[in-house]
């Protein structure tokens, strides 16, 4: 009798780890299916629809708003490049303007999956521990910042590097979805109205 109630207990536990187990997998199938399904979007360097399009509107420490830039704080400007679907040719209304050294880069993000290629934009006071002079095409740097899932803390690959000021952004996507403090978009990303 003690010998059945042991085996039954025990055939009750297996079947309860296996429907656990079971469940754990479709869970995990599925975040991998997700993951792979953002890496898709992202794999293509001018595609960069795993971006965090909104930001805080805070800037690194040590970046020096332009003196004299081509668009003032307040001003309207077309965007003239996107770096995600809906962004090419929307107004937008720049929150800062700043002088830097801008940086398109590589890297493989730190979730796994596709590598990044040309991303645009980073700028020199997101790398992490930046020495003085800008970096040059092919250094690695440390990367400091969170522009797109799976980018902060990544060793980047420079891609190009160039001194010009960039701007923070605030416009609306054509499906009406409202990005504030964008980051970054270049002087030559940006047209007058």
């Amino acid at each position: 009798m003690k010998v059945n109630k042991k085996l039954g207990m025990m055939t009750m536990a297996l079947s309860l780890s296996g429907l656990l187990v079971a469940c754990g997998e479709d869970e995990t199938t599925n975040t991998d299916t997700n993951m792979s399904d953002q890496m898709e979007e992202t794999k293509d360097g001018n595609d960069h629809s795993g971006m965090d399009m909104s930001g805080s509107g805070d800037v690194p420490e040590g970046l020096k708003s332009a003196e004299n830039p081509t668009f003032a704080v307040g001003d309207k400007a077309i965007i003239t490049e996107a770096h995600m679907p809906g962004m090419e040719g929307a107004e937008a209304t720049i929150v800062g303007a700043y002088d830097t050294v801008v940086y398109s880069i590589s890297y493989d993000p730190m979730h796994g999956g596709e590598r990044v290629e040309d991303h645009k934009w980073i700028i020199h006071e997101e790398i992490e521990d930046a020495q003085d002079d800008p970096y040059m095409v092919g250094d690695e740097v440390e990367v400091n910042a969170e522009h797109m899932s799976g980018m902060g803390g990544t060793t980047a690959t420079i891609d190009s590097a160039e001194e010009t000021t960039v701007y923070m952004v605030d416009f609306s996507l054509e499906s009406g979805e409202e990005v504030t403090n964008h980051k970054w978009v270049t002087e030559e990303e940006l047209s007058a109205p």
